[in-house]
């Protein structure tokens, strides 16, 4: 006789195998085809990846976004990143994106945009309004001017990826050598320049006394907001409602920087310089003064790269004697396609690329300056980027070009007028003004949204 030990009273859930077989034995007992036991126990079907196609420019440091977006892709096994490259060019970048856009394409997920761009992307309804997914409580741990860049109405449309502001950098062995200490006026540093071309003109005749953005595109209506905003000049109204280049402050700025700066420092090529261009110039020790972004000082310092590593300063742009240092607020926000059959995916993306980690990584390996106000304070990124303990308030405190749906207009406009009188020194200054001022003043006629 068996003991009712040997009997378990609660019989335990078969393993799947076992089950498997007891099944196939019973329907063998009773008939039943095996390709249906087949079919009730196959593997569920495994979906494939999710691939994001993610639209970007040319990036300046392409180890440091292959490496976050592979950190990515390990951290998120089911999605995939497909990036398209666009122009470096801000204006160039634009029309491509905003034709696939235009076009409804369903295949985009993701882009980055520039921060004068959300107006016009909200008005369009191009740009998935982000308010379900980035919370206030979220919001308040960036820079406010970044935040406020992606807003448009109470609605946010782009997330920080981090912040530029214009900013000068200069050969700090040339000013040291001469006896100077970095320029706090643009006049003080045209008489600079002038005086180290003077001493140098034997040993480097082909040093230039500045190097900047001059070519026409988006890039030369960032210069240009500086120069005019350091004489308390605009482009806009105070109001925003009407074009402000015939102003006598804005006139002033203009001519300085054709007169002094074009036809006296730089050189006629620095016409044709976007951002990699003119950069090019200063970190291979031909230009004493330069201006451009926060990437640069990591481009600039890099000995693989830059024959003036190690010999760079960098500070607050100049003003004029009766204005103020003004900084062009630059930078770029991860926006989502209204389009997109993958929007939470996209989130998941943006929400990983501007986490405190990526952030820190872009800092320590590109010299990319943080939206997050969390990171100012990390010793490692100050330790990689000393110059942000200086210009941290210039970050807070940099300045916008005007927030208008209509502002990819007034930008050409803007760009064309710049243009033409930096380039051609028999033009009248007023005279182009007074044309721009009517051409700018029937688009903001357009939209009630004149208001920056």
């Amino acid at each position: 006789m068996i003991p009712t030990s040997s009997f378990p009273t609660q019989s335990p859930l078969p393993h799947r195998s076992s089950r498997a077989a007891w099944f196939f034995a019973a329907a063998l007992l009773f008939n039943v085809p095996t390709a249906y036991c087949q079919d009730v126990f196959a593997e569920p079907p495994v979906s494939p990846p999710v691939t994001l196609h993610f639209v970007t420019w040319k990036a300046d440091h392409p180890q440091a976004w292959n490496e976050a977006i592979q950190r990515f892709e390990e951290a998120h096994p089911r999605i995939r990143v497909k990036r398209e490259m666009a122009p470096h060019s801000s204006t160039a970048y634009h029309d491509l994106l905003t034709q696939k856009l235009r076009n409804r394409e369903s295949s985009l997920d993701l882009f980055l945009m520039d921060v004068i761009w959300p107006a016009e992307f909200a008005v369009a309804g191009w740009a998935l309004p982000l308010d379900t997914y980035f919370h206030q409580s979220e919001r308040e741990k960036f820079l406010p001017a970044t935040i406020a860049s992606g807003l448009y109405g109470d609605r946010s449309y782009g997330v920080p990826s981090r912040i530029d502001s214009g900013m000068l950098y200069y050969r700090k062995d040339l000013l040291e050598q001469y006896g100077f200490s970095p320029p706090s006026t643009w006049n003080e540093l045209a008489r600079q320049a002038r005086t180290i071309l003077e001493g140098e003109r034997i040993a480097q005749p082909l040093l230039r006394g500045y190097s900047g953005q001059f070519k026409q595109y988006e890039g030369l209506v960032c210069d240009m907001l500086e120069f005019v905003g350091s004489h308390n000049g605009s482009f806009l109204t105070e109001d925003g409602r009407r074009s402000n280049l015939t102003a006598p402050e804005s006139l002033r700025a203009v001519r300085f920087v054709r007169e002094q700066i074009i036809q006296r420092l730089a050189t006629p090529a620095a016409l044709t310089y976007q951002e990699p261009e003119s950069l090019a110039v200063f970190s291979q020790g031909k230009a004493v003064f330069h201006r451009n972004w926060p990437y640069a000082w990591g481009v600039a310092n890099n000995p693989r790269h830059s024959k003036i590593a190690g010999k760079v300063g960098v500070t607050t742009l100049p003003r004029f004697s009766e204005g103020r240092s003004t900084s062009a607020l630059g930078g770029w926000l991860y926006g989502i396609s209204a389009y997109s059959r993958h929007p939470d995916k996209a989130w998941a993306f943006i929400e990983f690329m501007t986490s405190p980690e990526i952030q820190k990584h872009f800092a320590i390996h590109a010299s990319l300056a943080p939206s997050r106000l969390a990171l100012y304070a990390d010793p490692e990124v100050l330790r990689a980027n000393p110059q942000y303990r200086e210009l941290f308030p210039i970050f807070q405190t940099a300045r916008s070009r005007p927030r208008t749906p209509v502002y990819p207009i007034v930008s050409h406009i803007l760009q064309r007028y710049f243009s033409r009188v930096l380039a051609f020194p028999g033009t009248d200054i007023r005279e182009e003004a007074e044309e721009a001022d009517a051409k700018i003043n029937r688009f903001l006629t357009l939209t009630k949204e004149a208001r920056p």
